[in-house]
């Protein structure tokens, strides 16, 4: 029994380093914003007869 405390104790752990992360990550960095553009074909516009 004492493995299986150990085990969901190592288990536990990792889960919580990898929501740290997770949370790390979504709170601390920020995205920088930028301008973006797509060029889309006229085709595209066109309807299609189904």
């Amino acid at each position: 029994m004492p493995s299986l405390f150990r085990f969901l104790l190592i288990v536990g752990v990792i889960a919580g380093l990898g929501y740290a992360a997770v949370f790390a990550l979504a709170n601390f960095i920020k995205p920088q914003p930028r301008e973006m553009s797509v060029t889309i074909t006229p085709d595209k516009f066109l309807k299609q007869p189904r």
